[in-house]
């Protein structure tokens, strides 16, 4: 007859296999706590609908949303699109997934509200954001904003809103317009017609040449009054302009 084991000692080894079974449940849940509170950043700043910064590593990190393109802010639903983004995030901590660093050094990402709900696409649902096709070919994204553009939400109750990217080119188009406006302005300005000018033209017309009586002096001036001339110390003659093409003088570059 083969001996077998006491009750209470079976007992106490299925205590002990639950026992060990609840501690790994236990460490487990604990590591995914541990998980989800490493990808949590508080939301410090708006900066606009698309553009927020979160506190990591106890400094600021600017975050693009990836995908999307809200309206500038100095365009129609700007405001509005900075205002639904801080409604939603500001204060808060929130899950972060990265895509990319753009030119600008930003971290360009999908932020996790804290129900779970994607910052990214709530922006296109609600009509307050393009779908950036662009940097993005997200089929959620093209359906989330051709669902708002049925239903005219946000910017979309209008009948033709300007994409944030059109709006930006034209933006810069016209400031180079202003540039090269104002340059043309200063370029006429710099050159104003003066007495100086007249009787330069004046004398051109009548023939007459001045010249620095000076051996070394190998110029003519067509105005009387060019300081070049006026530096001469050995005196000033007057004589024709073709006279003093023979004697193989050059025009002054100041007043000719």
């Amino acid at each position: 007859m083969k001996p077998t084991l006491p009750l209470s000692v079976w007992l106490a080894f299925l205590i002990f296999c639950l026992g060990c079974q609840q501690s790994r449940d236990y460490s487990q849940d604990q590591k995914t706590e541990e998980t989800t509170a490493e990808n949590q950043y508080k939301v410090i700043a708006i900066k606009d609908g698309d553009t927020i910064e979160l506190l990591k590593d106890g400094k600021p990190l600017r975050i693009r949303l990836q995908g999307v393109d809200c309206p500038e802010k100095n365009q129609d639903f700007g405001t509005r699109a900075r205002q639904f983004t801080s409604d939603l995030v500001f204060g808060k901590s929130v899950g972060l997934v990265v895509h990319d660093i753009d030119r600008y050094g930003r971290t360009v990402g999908e932020i996790i509200l804290p129900d779970g709900r994607n910052l990214n696409h709530e922006l296109v649902k609600e009509g307050f954001a393009w779908h950036y096709t662009a940097y993005s070919k997200d089929p959620e994204l093209a359906r989330l904003e051709a669902e708002a553009r049925a239903a005219k939400k946000g910017l979309w109750e209008q009948p033709s809103p300007q994409a944030p990217w059109d709006f930006r080119k034209n933006r810069g188009n016209a400031a180079s317009g202003a540039n090269v406006s104002s340059g043309a302005k200063k370029s006429t300005a710099a050159t104003p017609k003066t007495a100086s000018t007249t009787s330069a033209t004046t004398s051109s017309k009548n023939g007459k040449a001045y010249f620095c009586e000076s051996k070394g002096a190998t110029t003519y001036h067509l105005d009387p009054n060019c300081n070049r001339l006026k530096q001469c110390k050995s005196g000033t003659g007057t004589i024709t302009v073709a006279q003093a093409r023979k004697q193989d003088r050059t025009p002054c570059k100041v007043c000719s």
